[in-house]
């Protein structure tokens, strides 16, 4: 659809290293995907700060920003249009992925209706009635001119009944011819805010492998920029995750890439790179960080515990980010005891830049061919995480 260029670099075993290439910069895969909600990452991170730990994609939500901003007047998405797009609005000058609000229709389960057309809802902040659909969902990323904006499906809970799961699928598919239309058309207009705009197909199924199986033939043949694989992590045991993994990634291309939605702990990424996904994104090493939980090598620290009251050393030792490079854990806990917004905004810049490096270093090991190795030593470091 948009502009881009895919590139296998690497493999080792099934997980692979590559490089795309998009209109608005590069990014080097596999990497994880800092999520900014509303267009900011919680905890005071600013897009300068984005760049200096590392971040290569910022993500951002459709829903959130069709809400908020806005007035009676105009949705938000069609202020930030107006504002130039999210990138714009946010000074950011790197990729950004749009989710399609499919997600939200489901966490908001009790306040929606769904309907072949689409889903009405009501708006968590003042209960006005949205209706958003394949087509809604397209325009509004379009308004915002992500990188990369995500087909709207829906997101079944996992223990949905399996004939209610076969149906979800099906309509899904369904959306996702509407989202290609609809997508080709948006980006043939003279002023569209990025003609050159991705989309990400969804794969959905729930935990039955045969139907995951059978959507991801059918998606595969649709021909879109990249494939995500949607509704896991969403309360099922992490081997049942791997499991619909193992079966599902190697049914989508293998020359486009993989995103695994909404995942996840540091062991998640390292187990399902392993099974060849290449896109990550999760709200744990900022929502954790705002709590003063901190990622180390060696597990999880909680910087609340009185343990480190009077401990002089930095979160932890060789790390390079801007907390540990200036600040002690008796310090950053003495800020998050006093409700001092430095205290979260440093453990959020911690566990963003702990992501970031891991990351790196996965990259490091696919390319040497010692992935195996490596996972094996992370995983065995942070018995913490599992």
């Amino acid at each position: 659809m948009g502009k881009y260029e895919y590139r296998i670099l690497a493999t080792d075993g099934r997980a692979k290293r590559a490089h795309m290439e998009t209109v608005h910069g590069s990014i080097e895969t596999p990497v994880f995907m800092n999520v900014g909600t509303v267009a900011a990452i919680k905890g005071a991170v600013s897009t300068d700060d984005l760049r200096q730990i590392g971040t290569q994609v910022e993500l951002s939500n459709t829903y959130h920003l069709h809400v908020r901003p806005g007035n009676e007047k105009m949705s938000g998405d069609e202020m930030i249009r107006a504002l130039g797009g999210i990138r714009r609005f946010m000074n950011w000058d790197r990729p950004v992925l749009t989710d399609s609000g499919g997600f939200q229709v489901f966490s908001l389960a009790g306040l929606r209706k769904i309907r072949e057309e689409g889903v009405t809802f009501h708006s968590h902040i003042d209960g006005k009635k949205i209706f958003m659909g394949p087509e809604e969902s397209m325009r509004i990323q379009s308004n915002l001119g992500s990188t990369i904006a995500m087909a709207f499906d829906e997101c079944p809970s996992s223990v949905a009944e399996k004939s209610y799961i076969e149906k979800s699928v099906d309509r899904t598919t369904r959306w996702l011819e509407r989202c290609i239309a609809e997508m080709k058309r948006l980006n043939s207009l003279p002023d569209t805010v990025n003609p050159d705009q991705l989309l990400f197909g969804i794969n959905q199924g729930g935990i039955y492998e045969d139907i995951r199986i059978a959507h991801a033939d059918r998606i595969r043949g649709m021909d879109c920029d990249g494939y995500a694989v949607g509704g896991l992590a969403v309360g099922e045991p992490a081997e049942t995750m791997y499991r619909i993994l193992d079966v599902t990634v190697p049914h989508l291309p293998q020359d486009k890439p993989v995103y695994l939605m909404g995942v996840g702990t540091p062991a998640n990424i390292l187990e399902a790179v392993d099974r060849g996904v290449d896109f990550f994104d999760c709200v744990y090493p900022s929502r954790n960080g705002r709590h003063g939980h901190v990622y180390t090598s060696h597990g999880k620290l909680n910087l609340f515990n009185r343990q480190y009251e009077m401990d002089a050393r930095p979160i932890e030792e060789g790390c390079g980010c801007p907390a540990c490079r200036s600040y002690t854990r008796a310090y950053i806990r003495h800020l998050l005891k006093a409700g001092e917004m430095l205290g979260m905004r440093l453990c959020v810049l911690h566990n963003l830049w702990f992501y970031n490096t891991m990351m790196s270093e996965i990259r490091a090991a696919i390319e040497e061919g010692r992935y195996a190795e490596y996972k094996h030593q992370k995983l065995e470091g942070m018995e913490g995480f599992k």
